[in-house]
């Protein structure tokens, strides 16, 4: 199969017009070709999107308070979604959080668990698992255990949401945003934020489960690092990817550390912080930052990257290597996140305009594997894609 009149994005370099050869999956060559008149090729093929954090599974799940779906329908529409926003490899978070009944009860964190396993050999995308461990649910561990045995999880970050550190620094945002968001009243949100400070976090159980991750191999994650010595922390228990830092001065140590540095595609396209903590656009200018997540929405992550390039803030390349191969890179995904001969043909296919102002992105066509996940049924396929002679 070809895929002809093209930009294509390599990982240093945009080529104005190419083609990419793909057979058996995987890419085998790539040409460049003359533009005559300085025509580009009419639409832009990008590696497929890796995304290393997506909360989205749990609304998918329960997509309205105490109205849940079969798990089997809430991940397969889950799987569609992230395939028409261009993402061919997905780590679906899945919370470890409440050590009790609920949606991030390890009870429904292992039957997550278990249909993203369950649905592996016929999704769309590479739907993969990030298991998030609150540390202080010490009720977890037999549970992750268990999951990891079964080779089941295929990352692990380590998660802190006490009130008065990491995200919620600030504990009187975070009464407020408990208040707003589930609809507690000020003084039940106060108590209940005095309640989780506490609990004290269970470090010898998150050492025991990222230990058991480490010998697997498995990439293992921080979770809104707000101090140097919380990064240092981190990185001792294994973690080489540092997410979402909310302060610059924990991006730094991150980077000092050898850590990949994670922000989320959501606070760069809106530019703020749900919380008020750092910036993706701050930490990108301090030239910090690695790579972007979905987060809460995969819808978030081309418009943003893409967003930037309009900005002046990132060539294109670097954009969407921001997408790809620093991702597939941190995650040890050494056969995906680039266009180049012998990786895997995860490719997205875009109508894009970096002019400012433009409409967002449009994907047109994604394949993963060599073989087509989504089409928005655009009639010029026929001309841009033409099997191998």
């Amino acid at each position: 199969m070809w895929i002809a009149d093209l930009r294509i994005v390599l990982t240093d370099r945009v080529i104005p017009r190419g083609a990419v050869r793909v057979e058996d999956g995987c890419i085998v060559e790539v040409i460049e070709v003359p533009s005559f008149g300085n025509r580009p090729g009419a639409l832009t093929l990008i590696p497929g999107i890796v995304d290393l954090h997506g909360d989205m599974i749990e609304k998918e799940v329960e997509p309205r308070p105490d109205c849940s779906f079969p798990l089997e329908v809430a991940v397969s529409n889950l799987d569609s979604r992230l395939a028409a926003s261009g993402v061919t490899t997905a780590y679906a978070g899945v919370s470890f959080a409440e050590g009790k009944r609920g949606l991030r009860s390890e009870e429904t964190a292992r039957a997550m668990v278990e249909a993203v396993a369950g649905m592996r050999s016929h999704a769309r995308t590479d739907l993969r698992v990030h298991a998030r461990f609150e540390i202080t649910n010490a009720r977890a561990e037999p549970v992750l255990r268990d999951l990891l045995a079964r080779r089941m999880v295929d990352m692990v970050s380590l998660t802190d949401h006490t009130p008065g550190q990491g995200q919620y620094r600030d504990v009187e945002q975070y009464v407020a945003y408990s208040a707003r968001a589930h609809g507690h009243a000020p003084e039940e949100a106060e108590a209940r934020a005095r309640a989780r400070m506490a609990v004290p976090p269970a470090w010898e159980v998150a050492r025991s489960v990222t230990e058991l991750a480490r010998a697997q191999g498995l990439p293992i994650a921080s979770h809104d690092d707000d101090t140097p010595a919380k990064v240092a922390l981190m990185r001792d228990l294994g973690a080489t990817i540092s997410e979402f830092p909310v302060t610059l001065e924990a991006a730094r140590a991150a980077r000092e550390a050898g850590m990949t540095t994670l922000m989320g595609a959501p606070n760069a396209l809106r530019g703020r912080s749900m919380t008020g903590n750092i910036t993706a656009a701050a930490v990108l200018e301090a030239g910090l930052l690695d790579a972007l997540a979905a987060d809460y929405h995969q819808g978030a992550m081309l418009p943003a990257a893409i967003g930037w390039v309009r900005e002046g803030r990132l060539p294109l390349h670097a954009a969407i290597a921001l997408l790809t191969a620093n991702p597939a890179r941190a995650a040890g995904l050494a056969d995906r996140g680039v266009i180049a001969p012998g990786r895997r043909a995860d490719l997205v296919l875009l109508d894009v305009s970096e002019a400012p102002g433009a409409p967002p992105p449009r994907v047109r066509a994604v394949w993963r594997d060599g073989r087509m996940i989504h089409s928005d049924g655009w009639t010029g396929m026929v001309d841009a894609v033409a099997e191998a002679a």
